[in-house]
């Protein structure tokens, strides 16, 4: 609409000079030809007698015969010389000198020498009344009139144009929003398929669109079949792992308990305990995905209570302290699966390595979300914090893992668009940092 708008009134102001200037052309050919009927009056009413110019004393047309006509006349002789003058050019002071040049006729402006304008219709002749004469005859309109109709024209066209570029906007208002209410109600529609409203798409649209949401419920069906065939493998295969994961646990308990095979049965235990978190880490990461059309809102209030609360009975003996600084019902975009990973990673390497304080806060910025988890631990050095977000790598040798974790929230982070940061905490320990971009 503003495009549409910003081009009427460009096109506006563009023609309002072209239709001005046609009108003075058209006001200006309309008095040259005025002028000339005069000039014809002139030559109808003179005479030549003896070679001398005779005018009546009455004139056809009664705008010469008046003192104070704006119609001026004026007839010279070959030499320029003024032979004769209409009433009306008694007051007035014009100094013209008609150019007897064989031209015939001339349409033009002068200037008197009190400043004022007039058109001027000066048309040379030959003969007069079937005689030899040589005369200039002349007829002057002031300016001023011309100017003051001109001026009036502009602005009736101003008004003019000024109501019919409202009526036009109006039009262009009825039309676009009448035009695109298919498109605002197909956005209204992916608005309901992202808050979890409806499914697919409807066909109530007009057929220009029906490819389009076509092609859009095809791809939302697709998602959705790819995602669960996804879920299903990677649960048959978590089952299917999981026993022989369970036999082996059997038999490295059994081996620890004969005194000759500990060392051994505590290689295959670390192993089997490395495998297991290599698996978990594999088909977090393999079901990792972008949103793409379905947008997620989880509430994060209740699942860091539930995390908390599960973390606070683990790490009992610390007496933990954990606070939030959350705005009032507020989400995160991002799956509830996810965000339970992620948080839970985040927050059990915070408990751990925590002197007794935890503290998780959530703003919004310009660019989106922040959300902050914090503790008052150690902290991570700066030539570390790229380093321990890699597979594999730990700064914390007391406790037992494979230190991936945080690269697990790191894939899920990024996975979703959004970014992870470590830095400082102004409780004295780390900030773990994640950035989620404005939808």
């Amino acid at each position: 609409m503003l495009a549409a708008t910003t081009l009427a009134v460009l096109f506006m102001l563009a023609l309002l000079p072209a239709m001005q200037g046609a009108f003075s052309l058209a006001l200006q050919d309309s008095i040259e030809q005025r002028l000339a009927s005069d000039v014809t009056t002139l030559i109808s009413a003179a005479r030549v007698e003896n070679n001398l110019l005779q005018m009546p004393s009455q004139l056809p047309d009664e705008r010469f015969n008046f003192a104070d006509s704006r119609l001026l006349g004026y007839i010279y002789d070959r030499e320029g010389h003024l032979v004769w003058r209409s009433r009306a050019t008694q007051n007035e002071n014009i100094d013209y000198k008609p150019r007897y040049d064989g031209r015939g006729n001339e349409f033009a402006r002068i200037r008197d020498d009190s400043g004022q304008e007039f058109f001027v219709y000066d048309v040379e002749i030959k003969l007069l009344g079937g005689k030899s004469a040589a005369f200039s005859i002349v007829a002057l309109q002031p300016v001023r009139e011309y100017q003051q109709t001109l001026e009036g024209v502009r602005e009736n066209l101003y008004l003019g144009f000024g109501a019919a570029l409202l009526v036009l906007l109006a039009l262009l208002w009825i039309g676009l929003t009448w035009g695109l209410k298919a498109l605002r109600r197909l956005s209204q529609e992916l608005d309901q398929i992202e808050s979890g409203e409806r499914e697919s798409l409807s066909e109530e649209h007009p057929r220009e669109l029906l490819r389009l949401t076509g092609s859009l419920n095809r791809l939302l069906s697709s998602e959705r079949e790819q995602r669960s065939r996804y879920r299903d493998s990677l649960d048959d295969l978590a089952h299917s792992l999981k026993t022989p994961l369970a036999v082996l646990q059997g038999v490295s308990e059994d081996m620890a308990q004969r005194p000759e095979d500990r060392e051994q049965a505590w290689v295959l235990q670390s192993q089997i305990e490395r495998m297991s978190q290599q698996i978990s880490y594999q088909l977090q990461r393999a079901s990792l995905r972008k949103s793409g059309l379905v947008r997620h809102q989880v509430q994060l209030q209740p699942v860091l209570k539930s995390l908390c609360d599960t973390l606070d009975k683990v790490y009992r003996d610390k007496r933990v302290k954990a606070s939030f600084d959350l705005p009032a019902s507020c989400h995160v975009p991002i799956e509830q699966g996810a965000l339970l990973e992620m948080l839970g990673n985040l927050l059990e390497n915070a408990y751990r390595l925590c002197l007794g304080e935890v503290h998780v806060s959530l703003r919004q910025t310009l660019a989106g979300i922040e959300l902050c988890v914090e503790d008052d631990g150690p902290g991570v050095p700066v030539d570390q914090r790229a380093r321990i977000l890699q597979r594999g790598e730990r700064l914390d040798r007391q406790h037992p893992g494979q230190g991936i974790g945080l690269a697990v929230v790191k894939d899920i982070i990024e996975s979703y668009g959004a970014q992870l940061t470590l830095g400082d905490s102004d409780l004295g320990g780390a900030a773990f940092r994640i950035h989620f971009p404005a939808l």
